[in-house]
C-alpha cells in the first residue's frame, strides 16, 4: 500500500483583486485533500487554497479568479490589525494598557506601558511583545503545573508560541504549548486554557470524561471558554 505524505506542500501565489490591489494566497497541496477549498482566516485575513496534489496549477488559478468577489467581501470583514506602537492601546490581563514613551527600561505603571524612545518606530512592537511573553510565561507555567499536579500528571515541558489556530496543545508525552497572547485576556481565561490543556494529560480527546475533568479543575470554565470564543479575535488583532 502506498502511504500518503504527511506534510502538505505550500507555495504562495499573488492574486490581483482589481484597482491595483493584490493579496498573497497560500496554495496548499496534499495527497490527503480530495477537492479544492478556499479559506480566509478570521484572525489575520490569511488566504489559503487547499487542493489535491495532482490538481493542475492552471485549474487552481482559474478557481481563484472566479472567487475574486467572494474574497473581496470576506477580506472586508476582517478587522484591521492594530500596530503595537507608541500611542496605541492594547489589552493586558483583560485591561487596556496604553503604550507610552518613557526612558530607559520598559516600565508598567498605572495603565501605561512606558517604552524607550523609538524614532524609527521599528523597535517598539518587539519590545511590547517581549513584555507580554515574559508575563505570559510567569502566569502560564505555574497555572499549568498546578492543574497537572492536581491530576497527578507530570509536565515534561511548557513552551509559548504565537499560534493562530489554537490557544494551546498537549502531546502524549506531557509537553504543553500555549499562545503567549493569552496574557492579554482576563486572568481567569488564561487559567481556563491552562486547565484545558492539563486535562489532556489524562484524556487525549474531547470526550465526556475529558470535559468532566475540566469541570473538576474549573467548575465555571464555560464562562471563560465563551469569553475566548467571543473575544479571541481581538487578541490576534494586535500586530507586533
Amino acid at each position: 500500500m502506498v502511504r500518503l505524505p504527511d506534510t502538505p506542500v505550500e507555495t504562495t501565489q499573488q492574486l490581483e483583486l482589481g484597482c491595483g490591489a493584490q493579496i498573497a494566497v497560500t496554495l496548499r497541496r496534499s495527497a490527503r485533500i480530495k477537492r479544492m477549498s478556499l479559506r480566509v482566516s478570521g484572525l489575520d485575513g490569511r488566504v489559503t487554497l487547499s487542493m489535491p496534489t495532482s490538481l493542475p496549477r492552471a485549474t487552481a488559478l482559474a478557481f481563484l479568479s472566479e472567487k475574486q468577489d467572494w474574497l473581496r467581501k470576506a477580506l472586508d470583514r476582517i478587522p484591521q490589525q492594530v500596530p503595537a506602537c507608541i500611542g496605541r492601546t492594547i489589552l493586558f490581563k483583560g485591561n487596556p494598557l496604553r503604550i507610552s514613551e518613557g526612558s530607559g527600561r520598559i516600565l508598567h505603571h498605572d495603565g501605561h506601558l512606558f517604552v524607550p524612545p523609538d524614532p524609527s518606530g521599528t523597535k517598539t512592537p518587539a519590545r511590547v511583545a517581549a513584555f507580554l511573553k515574559h508575563h505570559a510565561r510567569a502566569a502560564l507555567v505555574p497555572a499549568a503545573q498546578s492543574y497537572a499536579s492536581r491530576l497527578g500528571k507530570p509536565v515534561v515541558a511548557i513552551s509559548l508560541r504565537d499560534t493562530r489556530s489554537r490557544w494551546g496543545s498537549c502531546t502524549a508525552d506531557g509537553r504543553l504549548m500555549f499562545s503567549w497572547r493569552l496574557i492579554m485576556a482576563p486572568p481567569q481565561v488564561l487559567d481556563y486554557v491552562a486547565a484545558h490543556e492539563a486535562a489532556h494529560l489524562r484524556h487525549m480527546n474531547h470526550s465526556r470524561a475529558y470535559w468532566d475533568c475540566v469541570a473538576d479543575l474549573m467548575p465555571d470554565f464555560q464562562r471563560h471558554r465563551t469569553w475566548l470564543r467571543q473575544n479571541g479575535a481581538q487578541l490576534h488583532g494586535y500586530k507586533f
